[in-house]
C-alpha cells in the first residue's frame, strides 16, 4: 500500500516508500513456524478415541496463540511506513488509529546513521534527521540505510535525479 497521490503536491515526487527491515518480524516468524509444527505433531498424536474434540482443541489454541504472537505485529508492520519525496519524509502507522509525521527536506541540518552488529547482519539501520529544534526525527530498521541516506543527502543539496539514481536495483 503506497503513499496516495492526493497527499503529494503538485510537483512532488516520491524517491522511496518503504516499510522497516522484515528483521522485527523475525523472531515471531519463528516462532509461529514451531507453533504450528507442535500443533501438527500433537494433531499426528492425537489418540483416535479422543480425535473429534482434540483436534479442535489444538487447533483453536494455535490460533489464539499465532494471533496475538504474529497477526497483530504483521499488521501493524504492514501499516508502517517511510515515504521519501523530494519535499519532504512521511512516516505513518497505526492500524485504527493513524499517527502521520511530516519533517520538510528544508527543515533537515543533519543526517546520521547508526547500525549496530545486528543491523549489519541484516543490511538495515536507524536514520536520525536531526532539525534546528534538536529533536530528531529517528527512523529505525530502515532497509538498506547507506542508500536511504544518500537519497535524502542528494535532496538536501538539490540533486533530485541524484537521490532518485542513488540505488541502483529500484
Amino acid at each position: 500500500m503506497g503513499l496516495s497521490k492526493k497527499l503529494l503536491s503538485k510537483d512532488e515526487v516520491v524517491v522511496r516508500h518503504m516499510h522497516t527491515h522484515i528483521k522485527v518480524l523475525l523472531w515471531r516468524i519463528v516462532a509461529v513456524v514451531l507453533l504450528l509444527a507442535a500443533a501438527i505433531v500433537g494433531s499426528v498424536f492425537v489418540p483416535v478415541d479422543s480425535r473429534k474434540w482434540a483436534l479442535s482443541a489444538i487447533w483453536i489454541v494455535f490460533v489464539i496463540v499465532a494471533i496475538p504472537l504474529f497477526v497483530v505485529p504483521w499488521l501493524k508492520w504492514l501499516s508502517a511506513t517511510y515515504t521519501v519525496t523530494t519535499k519532504r519524509i512521511i512516516t505513518r502507522s497505526g492500524i485504527f488509529q493513524r499517527v502521520g509525521h511530516d519533517l520538510p527536506l528544508t527543515r533537515i541540518s543533519d543526517i546520521q546513521m547508526v547500525k549496530d552488529l545486528n543491523d549489519r547482519l541484516f543490511g538495515c539501520g536507524t536514520l536520525a534527521l536531526q532539525t534546528s529544534a534538536d529533536d530528531p526525527l529517528l527512523l529505525h530498521d530502515v532497509p538498506n540505510v547507506e542508500i536511504v541516506q544518500v537519497e535524502i543527502s542528494n535532496l538536501l543539496f538539490n540533486d533530485v535525479q541524484g537521490a532518485i539514481d542513488a540505488d541502483p536495483n529500484s
